[in-house]
């Protein structure tokens, strides 16, 4: 009775009566081998990990939490990104100390979605990891505008100069993102990191376009 008044499905793929199925929970799971090192066609500098393509149900549960208000999902995006944050540090590839800085979003944006669903994944993902702090760090500046649909070049010209610091983060740094596309936000995000005096290991996606 309770689904004919709240309709409920999942996340991922409409399924009824459930947020999250068993089937798309399996696709959106981190393999021993993930994250994978991937090429964005504008090189932030550092290495670029993502646990998948912006595809299936990782892509449309991206767009659920961003775009419908769908909270509940956070939820599992935190757990991919705490297993591949996991396999980072059981690599090498970063080391505690570490703090984890997530991409900034423009700021209507977070308020139209009711807070900032990147930073609300980056402490979900991190809750309880030792080592391992979220710093809310960087913030974007006025008429930054929505990328989608816009060239790399026009991507890397819109975020230019437009990421600013908020809150000083030093020693070494995992920005994390939930999608990468260009790597224009990451690279702009790696220079104002790395101005301020941190030391960017890496940039953690959770899906890439």
């Amino acid at each position: 009775m309770l689904d004919l008044v709240l309709p409920l499905h999942c996340g991922g793929c409409s399924a009824p009566s459930t947020r999250w199925c068993p089937q798309c929970a399996r696709e959106l799971a981190v393999a021993d081998d993930q994250p994978h090192l991937i090429t964005p066609r504008l090189d932030p500098g550092v290495p670029v990990f993502s646990l998948g393509r912006y595809a299936g149900a990782r892509r449309t549960a991206i767009v659920a939490v961003k775009e419908q208000g769908r909270a509940d999902l956070v939820a599992p995006l935190a757990a991919a990104l705490r297993a591949g944050l996991e396999h980072l540090l059981s690599w090498g590839v970063v080391d505690t100390p570490v703090s984890v800085v997530a991409a900034p979003t423009r700021r209507w944006a977070a308020r139209r979605r009711g807070g900032d669903p990147v930073l609300r994944m980056a402490m979900a993902a991190t809750a309880e990891l030792p080592g391992v702090a979220v710093v809310a760090a960087l913030r974007t500046r006025a008429l930054v505008s929505d990328s989608v649909g816009l060239s790399s070049a026009d991507r890397q010209r819109n975020i230019a100069g437009r990421v600013k610091p908020v809150k000083p983060v030093a020693g070494e740094v995992v920005l994390v993102d939930d999608i990468v596309t260009t790597g224009a936000t990451a690279g702009e995000s790696v220079r104002v990191l790395h101005n301020g005096g941190a030391r960017v290991a890496a940039v953690l996606a959770v899906a890439n376009a």
